[in-house]
């Protein structure tokens, strides 16, 4: 009887998940196999075979994993390093905490004018550089757009890892720590053999959580570099959408399908691994 109510309880819940996205995720991957939505008549492969062979859907993937293999360990690194360091400040602690949650509440489009000031050939940074006697840079449309957006991926997402790592070692015993002291562990020690291996588990759940952040960043890189950003920051979600704008439903399916499946495979791996460490 407890199942069948528990069932209840979840059943607006599954029907507005597969109305809204198991469904219309599963006809999209149809159209993937045919040469037009309306009409259209079937065509095995062709369209995956033909997306592989485009250089702006290559462009964009090659971008995406660039991007996500710096943005991911670097704001991990830093949001860690933050956490150790906040997690001793006794009474403050809340505070800092406030301030680095800060950019998770600001919406995206409020902060492109800030960005904008700061970062354009004009801009506040360009300013700076002027005044110390080094040439100004073009920070939007030249290689650098590349760590503009890293700069910018770490501000917005910072904040929340930081919370992540914060219960994670939160969770650690202090006594562990003083028992390390007494047999002699220097502080590197106490992380390479008792912080790093305790917080394990919600580690990977960070990585998850950043990889699909790194995806997210696409709001911010649209609004401030449009459709056709520099060759560096072009994604793959600029692929699909210059492609839904275009009405090329079929490839724009296909590139979804890829995606969502890569995605999907890339979480139950991580899901797995966050499995076995929390029975280690």
């Amino acid at each position: 009887m407890r199942k069948q109510v528990g069932f209840l309880f979840i059943l607006p819940g599954l029907f507005g998940f597969a109305l809204f996205y198991l469904i219309p995720f599963i006809v999209s991957v149809g159209y993937s196999f045919l040469s037009r939505p309306v009409g259209g008549e079937f065509v095995g492969l062709r369209n995956y075979i033909e997306l592989l062979q485009s250089p702006a859907y290559r462009l964009g993937l090659q971008n995406t994993v660039i991007f996500m293999g710096m943005s991911v360990p670097i704001t991990m690194a830093l949001s860690l390093g933050a956490a150790m360091m906040i997690k001793n400040t006794g009474k403050f602690k809340s505070l800092f905490v406030l301030v680095f949650l800060i950019p998770l509440v600001i919406p995206s489009g409020s902060m492109v004018f800030f960005w904008r000031i700061l970062f354009s050939a004009n801009g506040a940074l360009n300013g700076l550089l002027t005044s110390l006697g080094f040439q100004g840079i073009n920070w939007l449309n030249s290689s650098y757009a590349r760590l503009t957006l890293l700069i910018i991926f770490v501000w917005k997402n910072l904040g929340f890892n930081l919370v992540l790592f914060l219960s994670g070692l939160s969770n650690i015993p202090n006594e562990y720590y003083e028992a390390a002291k007494a047999d002699g562990a220097d502080a590197f020690q106490s992380l390479r053999w008792i912080t790093l291996p305790c917080i394990l588990p919600i580690t990977i759940i960070v990585v998850l959580m950043s990889i699909i952040n790194s995806f997210r960043v696409f709001r911010e890189v649209y609004l401030l570099l449009g459709a056709y950003p520099h060759e560096s920051v072009y994604m793959l979600q600029h692929f699909m959408n210059n492609n839904f704008f275009a009405l090329n439903y079929p490839r724009l399916t296909t590139a979804t399908t890829l995606l969502s499946f890569a995605m999907i495979f890339l979480t139950k791996g991580l899901l797995w691994l966050e499995r076995r460490a929390s029975h280690d």
